[in-house]
């Protein structure tokens, strides 16, 4: 089984994650890795604080020569951020925000200061989920598997998705200021965000990723813990700020009638076809041979520059809640966190499928199973 741990708070001295599972052989891109890690700190609407972090992985153990050694990972990521933080007095929160973990997480674990609640349920997180990511994408594309992702809206401003098979289309989402493959439709988004922050506003969206080339029978449809898309759509929705999920264009197959929905099964040359792929891919909570879509939606950022109304749980007197340095708009840095999700439930499924302690070994169990 492929599982993570991430430790660290937003503005502590660093995160620290460990990945066990991961077999042994693989060798590791750490430029990949970091330009991962540059990507989830990137599109327009961040906030000041991705001037300043620089974020790099540091492997301190599983990795040898460069390649995995089949031992649990361990990486850090420092916050550059830190020392200034140090130097800063922290007045005690206890206004909590709208829309964040402060006053339920305060109330949960007893806590008098919220701030202990915001440095950990802060999206600050997700940089250690896209290091561990970055190595399941890599196990991945050893077996001939992309992973690769778009944003297809922001607010009220929508792009047609593009066919990521396409490596031209890939091109056009890394090379955008919003990770959108429709260029003209970025550029409205960007307006869309820089109107956003004149009004002290945010913004939220949707984002996709597609998995193409994955083997048909990833995920089993015996048991519900099994289900490969009941457990995308948890590691979807575990990122910080997304409140839905969808395999394929689930919400308006809801709307359509069956005869209109569900993708025929056609003869081939070889096999099979399908002329479409409603189904995102799965059919069952097990991989059909289509690419695997998945969209998540996230609600706008909840720290405003307009304050939003709360109370002072000290005294229980109406407040303003505090603004924390916050991002206008974080879709595009989703779409990274959401990327290296899926890659990793992806790259779990497919060991939990061909085995294996090496990479070496996964091949040739993969082969014999063709």
């Amino acid at each position: 089984m492929l599982r993570f741990l991430t430790a660290g708070e937003s503005h502590g001295p660093a995160l620290t994650g460990i990945l066990d599972g991961m077999p042994a052989g693989l060798e590791l891109d750490l430029e990949q890795i970091n330009a991962d890690l540059a990507r989830r700190q990137g599109g327009h609407g961040r906030s000041g604080r991705q001037r300043i972090e620089h974020d790099e992985a540091i492997f301190l153990g599983g990795v040898e020569a460069g390649k995995t050694t089949g031992a649990p990972i361990a990486i850090r990521i420092e916050n550059l951020d830190y020392p200034r933080q140090q130097a800063r007095e922290k007045p005690v929160l206890t206004v909590p925000r709208p829309g964040h973990a402060d006053l339920a997480g305060a109330i949960k674990y007893r806590l008098d200061d919220m701030r202990t609640v915001l440095e950990r349920a802060s999206a600050r997180e997700t940089a250690m989920r896209v290091a561990a990511g970055a190595l399941a994408r890599m196990l991945l594309a050893a077996f001939d598997i992309v992973v690769a992702g778009q944003v297809v809206a922001i607010g009220e401003e929508e792009a047609v998705p593009a066919d990521l098979a396409d490596v031209d289309a890939r091109g056009r989402v890394r090379g955008s200021a919003v990770y959108v493959a429709d260029l003209a439709t970025g550029e409205r988004m960007v307006e869309r965000i820089d109107r956003a922050r004149q009004e002290r506003d945010t913004l939220g969206g949707i984002f996709e990723v597609q998995v193409l080339n994955a083997p048909i029978g990833l995920g089993s449809y015996v048991q519900w813990d099994r289900k490969l898309d009941g457990r995308l759509a948890q590691a979807l929705m575990s990122i910080q700020a997304i409140k839905g999920v969808e395999i394929g264009p689930a919400f308006a197959n809801a709307r359509t009638p069956g005869t209109q929905v569900h993708d025929a099964i056609r003869p081939a040359s070889e096999g099979f076809q399908r002329p479409t792929n409603r189904a995102g891919g799965l059919e069952g909570g097990v991989t059909n041979g289509q690419p695997i879509v998945v969209r998540a939606a996230m609600k706008p950022i909840s720290t405003t520059l307009t304050p939003m109304p709360s109370i002072d749980v000290r005294t229980g007197e109406p407040a303003l809640a505090h603004y924390q340095r916050s991002d206008i708009c974080a879709v595009p840095a989703a779409m990274v966190v959401g990327e290296a999700m899926v890659a990793f439930v992806i790259a779990d499924a497919l060991l939990e499928k061909v085995g294996g302690d090496s990479v070496a070994e996964m091949r040739e169990r993969l082969e014999l199973m063709r």
